[in-house]
């Protein structure tokens, strides 16, 4: 039965033989058509999401079913289509990933080094020396490479198809990438000796920890603050905040106290635990946690209210948006005066 596709097969190879740059441009424009699509369509994101991951079960098949083609059917795939195609795939993921991580990072923190490492990532999948001379040529450096995108890939994609909330879905997406990460540090650990698993084990074990402790360092890629605010008075039949307040006296503190307002974007479907972290000179003081529900365009209103404030609160004050995984949404801030 797959005798009849050999003669289209063996078509598509020759052309993409002899037009390899289509591929790569293929990439691109896809990469860049799921930058904006995603942006501005949730529900187109799902599926970008699923096909994202999907492609990446073929990069897992693909030794095997390339294996199999050419042993029953005689069919080999030129390593320079494969070359191609993976790194369109890449392509793809990394710039799936990208306005989901950029718009949630906060730049004041952090975690601009992880969207940095992600912008990188995109820029030496786009430019063909820079992705077939330095990852090429090095397998470890490959493989590393692929599970950072695959890890990208799951943090995102997970919390809109399955509708987990986002400290799940970072530990599985970091278990899964961990897991795939074997055949790496296998070839990484040259050790010939009866410890060479136990070395391996531990190696993998030191890359999970250490991107469980670096969390904070990841944006939660769906949650954004959408609006943040702290204000004297939120009105709570329409929920909108008050006039904004970045400095404030005693006096006026003792009147009512002050409100962070804060909307939240989160896909639709998913339900979060959000905590206001209440920070005076740095120390924390009150943490009030808040439930929010996904869906809505604007992102999901929610506010704390503190009245209860200490014999000398001048100084500095810092509001942290945070999830129950301990990423940070947002933070915002606001001074009081003698």
């Amino acid at each position: 039965m797959l005798s009849r596709f050999h003669a289209p097969a063996q078509r598509i190879v020759q052309l993409a033989q002899r037009y390899p740059g289509v591929i790569a441009v293929f990439g691109f424009a896809s990469g860049l058509a799921s930058y904006f699509l995603v942006e501005r369509h949730e529900q187109f994101a799902r599926g970008i999401a699923a096909a994202v991951l999907l492609s990446w079960l073929w990069l897992l098949i693909e030794p095997g079913l390339r294996s199999l083609l050419e042993r029953r059917f005689g069919w080999r795939i030129p390593t320079v289509l494969l070359r191609l195609a993976t790194q369109m795939i890449h392509q793809e993921s990394l710039f799936f990933v990208l306005p989901f991580a950029l718009t949630a990072t906060a730049w004041n923190s952090g975690q601009a080094v992880f969207s940095l490492a992600l912008l990188a990532a995109a820029a030496v999948a786009l430019i063909d020396p820079w992705y077939h001379r330095w990852l090429g040529n090095r397998r470890w450096l490959f493989m590393s490479y692929h599970s950072f995108a695959l890890f990208g890939v799951l943090f995102t994609a997970l919390p809109l198809i399955l509708r987990i909330p986002t400290g799940r879905s970072y530990a599985l997406a970091l278990g899964i990438a961990v897991v795939l990460a074997y055949p790496t540090v296998r070839g990484v650990v040259t050790v010939r000796s009866r410890w060479r698993q136990a070395v391996i084990l531990f190696v993998l074990a030191s890359v999970a920890w250490l991107g469980w402790v670096g969390r904070h360092w990841v944006p939660p890629a769906t949650l954004w603050l959408t609006q943040g605010v702290v204000t004297r008075h939120v009105d709570t039949a329409s929920r909108e905040p008050g006039a904004a307040v970045h400095r404030i006296t005693i006096a006026e503190l003792r009147q009512g106290g002050l409100a962070a307002f804060t909307a939240i974007h989160a896909p639709l479907g998913l339900r979060e635990h959000i905590h206001h972290l209440w920070l005076h000179q740095g120390r924390e003081v009150d943490r009030i946690e808040l439930d929010i529900h996904g869906g809505r365009e604007e992102g999901y209103r929610a506010w704390s209210h503190k009245t209860n404030f200490s014999e000398d609160p001048t100084g500095q004050w810092q509001i942290r948006i945070m999830t129950d995984a301990g990423q940070m949404v947002g933070k915002l801030r606001f001074e009081v005066l003698p």
